[in-house]
């Protein structure tokens, strides 16, 4: 039993590891190409212009991801000095990587719609790297550091609310934590990313 057992975690593994690379990597790439294009070279600096896998995963974000199905990658590094307007640019720069994970999602379920696909395993990999996609968008859209959320709220406040906002995003974080893993977070996002998942089908369908 415990041999079968890991086996089928190790399939399991497998199939959602495709998924789980592609939402992280596009996502933290589309970052880092907006926040470049907007003129902060951060991102390139550091290397993180790439769609190399290991320069974007967070191993803690990771894990969760895995385990709890809604984790994190590693922040791509932002200086909004470098925006001619600072706070347009992060909302740009926050929104391109939640945005692209929906792009994703939606190509992908365009080919899965129009039955090109028809090795089973291909349609399942497929099927999990649109809802990993669809999932990471919607949520690192929650106002909680250190998700792309956070910093759209924190630049939309004034000034003076800004700076409350980043002196306390610690206790954000720790809410955030424990919403994960007290499966709190499953129970808020789930039907939301289950109805979105329908609105998905219909415009491809």
């Amino acid at each position: 039993m415990e041999i079968e057992r890991g086996n089928n975690m190790s399939y399991d593994f497998l199939f959602r590891l495709p998924g789980l690379l592609v939402a992280i990597v596009i996502h933290e790439f589309s970052h880092g190409c907006v926040a470049y294009a907007l003129g902060d070279n951060t991102a390139k600096d550091s290397g993180r212009l790439t769609l190399n896998p290991l320069k974007h995963i967070d191993l803690i974000g990771f894990i969760f991801l895995f385990l709890f199905k809604f984790g994190w990658a590693k922040p791509v590094p932002i200086d909004s000095r470098n925006f001619k307007n600072r706070k347009r640019g992060m909302i740009a720069v926050s929104l391109a990587g939640p945005f692209s994970n929906f792009i994703i999602a939606l190509i992908i379920g365009f080919i899965l719609s129009i039955n090109i696909v028809s090795n089973n395993i291909l349609f399942n990999i497929l099927f999990i790297m649109l809802w990993y996609n669809l999932m990471l968008g919607i949520f690192n859209l929650l106002p909680f550091p250190p998700l792309d959320g956070s910093k759209v709220l924190a630049s939309l406040l004034p000034i003076k609310y800004e700076y409350l906002f980043y002196k306390n995003e610690k206790y954000l974080y720790i809410i955030l934590i424990l919403l994960i893993a007290t499966n709190s977070i499953n129970r808020i996002l789930g039907p939301i990313i289950d109805f979105s998942l329908k609105i998905l089908i219909k415009i491809i369908t």
